[in-house]
């Protein structure tokens, strides 16, 4: 950076017109040459500073890890395409802890000593809802690449954004009509005791009512829980359907006691992914699951019909057919998450290039640029799937996959409909104030 800084001084001397003319004949031939990044076009050459807020310890540690390698991966390819308004892009990591406050903490700082020019990656939704009102504070862009209904309510600010992946509302709302046809119609809910955890206990039942089923029971289970064979008595008989969702270090004790619990006679299991992201579905102890189904949002499992834009990501990215790192096969993905973290860096970008964004200076036009955009086309920008977004709730909608659990693989069985996943609009970020 000292060495770029020297430069851009020599530059800025008074120079003969010889001497130009020189100089423009050799930067004519830099630009030709095998790899050139054409960052020199841009009025400014200092990077496009983002904010990564990322939980690299604390529950959500796992995810935090695959964000951050799917983060790098992105941006490396942003970044050899000429990055952002011809500027590169630099990625500043400051770990939250997967802590509210220590998230709020994390934003002053990218706000006030980093100089970022926007906030990304948040995944855990406590850590969203105690973050966010620093950055509508500091008037700073507020990425999250989460699931919570939390900035679709209406009930964060201005200047947060989920437009790379949808949130739980849109998911249960399209996945009820599967379930309620496929599975059965009583449903006991077993979910995360925070503010995730209460948008599947909040939008499920009243989708799968819509749907002549109902929740008998709900059990909500503190995140930092590390046995759970104490709650499963309190699954009514009469359960038709098991729904789980849980989080955290402890996922696979959970399904490992679950399958103790149950044995052989238990009810239809769907679960969020969740349950199992970053866990080996064939570690001993979970063969109870075989036969199962899962919600996805990106298959970890290569599928026949993976599109060409899917396996570039996948090979981008670092994970094999398995959803497992290519350098340990050991180390598996959080597949159904991460490819959010892509797709929010693609967005970012296109709203930076809408808006013609030079610095902090323009982050409310940026604000505004990211609020006009409407959809989003499949492609290697976007993986996963194309998705419309609503400006007004700065909220991406897209398509779910449900998969079976056979022979050791998840198998996509049901891919829903953007339209299944659509509900009726709670809220409006740009009646607010910038």
């Amino acid at each position: 950076m000292t060495e770029e800084r020297d430069q851009h001084s020599l530059f800025s001397r008074k120079i003969s017109r010889r001497t130009a003319l020189k100089g423009a004949g050799a930067a004519a031939s830099l630009a030709l040459a095998p790899g050139f990044v054409r960052y020199a076009q841009a009025e400014s050459s200092e990077p496009i500073k983002i904010g990564f807020q990322a939980h690299r310890t604390g529950i959500g540690a796992a995810y935090g890890r695959w964000y951050e390698i799917t983060t790098n991966a992105a941006v490396k390819q942003i970044n050899d395409a000429g990055g952002i308004n011809g500027r590169p892009v630099e990625v500043i990591v400051e770990d939250d802890g997967t802590d509210p406050a220590r998230g709020a903490e994390v934003v002053g700082k990218f706000a006030n000593q980093h100089k970022t020019d926007v906030v990304y990656g948040t995944l855990f939704s406590h850590v969203v809802v105690g973050s966010a009102p620093t950055a509508g504070e500091l008037k700073i862009p507020y990425y999250v690449v989460s699931e919570g209904y939390h900035v679709a309510s209406g009930k964060l600010n201005r200047w947060c954004f989920q437009p790379g992946i949808t949130d739980v509302r849109s998911q249960v709302t399209a996945m009820a009509p599967w379930m309620a046809a496929t599975l059965g119609k009583k449903v006991t809910m077993i979910f995360p005791d925070y503010a995730f955890g209460y948008d599947h206990r909040d939008y499920l039942p009243p989708a799968l009512k819509k749907q002549g089923a109902e929740v008998i029971a709900q059990l909500a289970i503190p995140p930092t829980e590390t046995s759970f064979t104490r709650y499963f008595p309190q699954i009514p008989a009469e359960t038709e359907v098991l729904y789980h969702v849980m989080v955290g270090p402890a996922v696979l004790t959970f399904v490992k006691e679950l399958g103790e619990f149950y044995g052989s006679n238990k009810p239809q299991l769907f679960g969020f992914i969740d349950s199992l992201e970053a866990v080996d579905i064939n570690s001993p102890g979970l063969e109870f699951l075989d036969g199962s189904h899962f919600w996805e949002g990106s298959p970890r499992y290569a599928q026949p019909n993976d599109s060409d834009a899917q396996k570039a990501y996948r090979a981008a990215v670092g994970i094999d057919d398995n959803g497992a790192s290519v350098k340990d096969p050991k180390d598996v993905s959080t597949a159904a998450h991460m490819f959010g973290c892509w797709e929010t860096l693609y967005v970012i970008k296109q709203a930076m290039e809408a808006a013609g964004y030079k610095g902090p200076g323009d982050r409310a036009k940026l604000v505004e640029a990211t609020e006009a955009l409407t959809s989003f086309p499949e492609g290697k920008e976007h993986p996963q799937g194309d998705k419309t977004f609503n400006g007004k709730l700065h909220q991406c909608y897209g398509h779910q996959n449900i998969s079976k659990l056979e022979g050791g693989k998840l198998k996509v069985v049901h891919r829903t409909k953007i339209e299944d996943g659509l509900y009726e609009p709670e809220g409006n970020y740009t009646t607010m104030a910038l």
